[in-house]
């Protein structure tokens, strides 16, 4: 199932290995006893931070497979090599113009850096660097595998960082990048705002450890009873930001949503470093006009779980992986306030077509094998059904005078 759009019951979920369950439970220990260091709440967004990224346990930061068949989800680079090549097309005029560098952010697999590469050396446009900032040591390890397996004349041109550099040229590239990082969680009720977060409903005495569950009809199961402790509670919130945001949401009986200060301070941060050249991200989300319509009253919150898609973020922590969609305005005001130009916001089934993904397409041998793979990716990547409306494309510079060709033909920077 391509991109994050998987769906099925908790009953049809596979059986995680022993191991993996141990693993999952020492994050719980240390989730519990950062909910106990908190004063016995914390904000979900350090829920989300820890479960995803705490050294050695989160989801990022451990050695699970994410990607492809034996991951949870697969992502467009995945998918087939004519997306990264799309987007080369579109990064080697700003690359001519602007002599940089390219920064990848978490680079997956390293499907993207790789099918980028490629096809720059091909089109006489490589960058003396590229780039990778990713935090996963497991993924990190892949990347530099399938680089040197794949394109060992490349792979010295490839770096990772531990931060961002301190001065950036050239292009900063984010695939499904900004969906992964915390979210607080606002809920307006008539009886005023509030700020979500997670607190241990369990006994101090009650284990935190338990033997897997039995298997249960199709050698399926329900979930681990053991991680049963950690439960919601509402408190108000304080002046600042967060409050003001929550103020404008709409009262329908109780409204949820998500609100992401780390995408607005990435992206302030990016500006600040920033001296020439291009920021690129394509992920899912909305204009804010949407990603808070009264009818998204329930946010915009999912787990995914080998290619599962669940409601539950308590699910298996370390082994699931957390994601809400992006508010592309939010994403675009924090862009334009550090100085920065909005150069195009569209979606990706749109950017794509306007960069010549179908050109690409039509240079491969119909009724091949790899052809006929390539064209049930193409339409996965640009249905409005399926990933081409749900995922956007933006784009913001300094010192670019024309904007990528993606967004040549339908442009929706006005509605940001």
């Amino acid at each position: 199932m391509a991109g994050k759009t998987s769906t099925a019951a908790m009953t049809s979920l596979p059986i995680p290995a022993p191991e993996a369950l141990a693993h999952s439970a020492r994050l719980v220990e240390h989730l519990h006893a950062e909910i106990a260091a908190g004063g016995g709440w914390l904000p979900f967004a350090r829920y989300m931070e820890l479960a995803l990224y705490a050294p050695g346990l989160g989801y990022y930061a451990a050695g699970t497979a994410k990607l492809g068949a034996a991951g949870d989800f697969v992502t467009a680079p995945e998918m087939t090599p004519l997306f990264g090549r799309t987007l080369a097309r579109q990064i080697a005029g700003v690359l001519a113009a602007t002599g940089g560098d390219i920064v990848e952010l978490g680079a997956g697999g390293g499907r993207l850096a790789l099918d980028l590469l490629l096809e720059l050396e091909n089109l006489g446009s490589l960058p003396e660097r590229y780039l990778i900032l990713e935090v996963s040591p497991d993924l990190r390890a892949r990347q530099a595998a399938l680089l040197r397996e794949k394109a060992p004349h490349l792979s010295p041109r490839v770096r990772w960082l531990e931060a961002l550099p301190g001065e950036i040229s050239g292009v900063v590239l984010g695939n499904e990048v900004l969906d992964a990082l915390p979210v607080h969680l606002l809920h307006r009720t008539a009886a005023g705002v509030f700020e979500r977060g997670v607190i241990w409903k369990m006994p101090p005495t009650a284990p935190l450890r338990g033997a897997l569950p039995p298997r249960g009809p199709g050698n399926t199961w329900g979930g681990p009873a053991c991680f049963e402790g950690f439960a919601w509670e509402d408190r108000p919130l304080g002046a600042g930001p967060l409050r003001e945001l929550a103020l404008t949401l709409p009262e329908v009986g109780g409204y949820l949503t998500e609100a992401c200060p780390a995408a607005s301070a990435l992206i302030a941060s990016l500006a600040e470093r920033l001296r020439h050249g291009l920021l690129l991200f394509l992920d899912y989300g909305f204009p804010a006009s949407e990603f808070h319509h009264p009818q998204r009253h329930m946010g915009t919150l999912k787990v995914h779980y080998r290619h599962h898609s669940l409601d539950d973020p308590f699910y298996l922590p370390g082994l699931a992986d957390i994601t809400a969609h992006v508010d592309f305005s939010a994403v675009a005001k924090a862009g334009r306030e550090a100085g920065l130009d909005l150069l195009g916001y569209t979606s990706q089934g749109n950017f794509l077509l306007n960069a010549g993904l179908l050109d690409l397409l039509a240079e491969m041998q119909p009724g091949t094998r790899d052809y006929l793979r390539a064209a049930v990716a193409v339409q996965k990547l640009v249905q409005p059904s399926e990933m081409g409306e749900s995922f956007k494309a933006i784009a913001l510079g300094r010192g670019i005078e024309n904007a990528p060709t993606g967004f040549s033909r339908g442009d929706r920077g006005g509605a940001l």
